[in-house]
């Protein structure tokens, strides 16, 4: 096995962090492997913005109930970016490509060049020795856009908190292979494949060194997904943002 696999089988999230900002040196590997991953036709509809102000750190920090953001050695955000590319076009070749871009083939490439940039980050930085964690939700999004300053099409999609690490926690069960990687066609006969992981899940819940709880796989995001969740403001954001998704 070489380092790469073993840095990826290794992947465990850290919420926990020294109290050591990362060096310059360190920045510029993360970024650089950000900037190598593969992108669709080349558009590199992608941006990282480094959060270095602690007051937003802070800010950031609340809104997400993560004190991990704050925490953290550096914060990078990584936004879904179809601006840049329009930078030098003219008048009406913009407005052609606005037009364009609210398709939502466009929204699903940014998501994916982005989210691409992002493990290769996520990857880079492991393989340093640093900790990670990576920030979703939604919830501060259009507070999150006025502090940085986006202009449209430019949509924040994710952070990454990186730090040493102050924790090393167990490492978190994975469904089986067999319930996620088919050959030729999609496999319905899951239940009793999900049935067992979620008997994996409940050991593991119960017998983690903290947050111990009685729970499991299926139940949670059951859990999660059938309550009423006040998301419509995020359509709306993005379609303000230039992402119709026609």
């Amino acid at each position: 096995m070489n380092d790469v696999i073993r840095t990826i089988n290794n992947h465990r999230s850290i919420r926990k962090f020294k109290n050591i900002p990362l060096t310059q040196e360190q920045i510029d590997i993360i970024v650089r492997a950000a900037q190598m991953a593969p992108t669709s036709g080349h558009l590199q509809s992608f941006t990282i913005i480094g959060i270095t102000d602690p007051n937003l750190k802070k800010e950031l920090s609340k809104r997400a109930e993560s004190p991990a953001i704050e925490e953290s050695g550096y914060l990078f955000i990584f936004c879904v970016d179809f601006y840049r590319i329009m930078v030098t076009a003219n008048d009406i070749e913009k407005e052609k490509m606005k037009n364009n871009l609210s398709f939502a083939y466009f929204y699903q490439t940014g998501i994916t060049n982005t989210a691409i940039a992002l493990q290769n980050a996520n990857l880079a930085a492991e393989s340093i020795g640093l900790g990670t964690v990576i920030l979703g939700g939604v919830g501060a999004v259009t507070e999150l856009d006025e502090w940085l300053d986006l202009p449209n099409n430019v949509i924040p999609l994710v952070g990454l908190a990186v730090g040493v690490p102050n924790e090393m926690p167990e490492q978190k069960p994975r469904l089986p292979q067999s319930a996620l990687f088919f050959e030729n066609k999609y496999n319905r006969h899951l239940k009793e494949l999900v049935e067992k992981f979620d008997k994996d899940m409940e050991y593991y819940y119960a017998h983690r060194t903290s947050n111990q709880q009685i729970a499991n796989w299926s139940q949670k995001n059951i859990n999660m997904l059938t309550q009423d969740i006040p998301f419509e403001f995020y359509s709306e954001y993005i379609k303000r943002k230039g992402f119709v998704l026609k």
